[in-house]
């Protein structure tokens, strides 16, 4: 589980570098500066969550006390991105505000995911 949400979170990472500068070089003409704001907000929480994947991997490795924490954090983390910062690239697409609504579901999942990896911190 350690070398697939390392992975992931290096894949989740070179995605956000990815929208970042899709964000800065290819929509700055194109969508309005409250909109730029939003696709970066979602690029800067998915690169700080691509890092909390490898603190997941990281903690799975360091035992077998950890692991069931780690476990829920990473696959948190992973949900939390797709639905919080997903959410949050449609949004400055389509430009539909009522799509900010599931936004907070992604929230919540980075929010748990945080608390399991303090679990796994504390069982290590």
């Amino acid at each position: 589980m350690d070398r697939i949400f390392l992975a992931l979170g290096a894949i989740s990472a070179g995605l956000s570098v990815a929208a970042g500068a899709f964000g800065a070089h290819g929509l700055k003409a194109r969508i309005p500066p409250d909109l730029l704001v939003i696709w970066e907000t979602g690029a800067r929480y998915q690169m700080y969550h691509a890092f909390a994947l490898m603190a997941a991997a990281w903690a799975w490795s360091r035992g077998a006390a950890a692991r069931g924490p780690a476990v829920w954090a990473g696959w948190l983390f992973v949900v939390g991105t797709l639905i919080f910062s997903g959410s949050l690239y449609a949004l400055a697409f389509t430009g539909i505000r009522g799509i900010g609504a599931v936004t907070v579901l992604g929230g919540i999942a980075f929010l748990a995911g945080w608390v399991f990896l303090a679990l796994a911190a504390l069982r290590v």
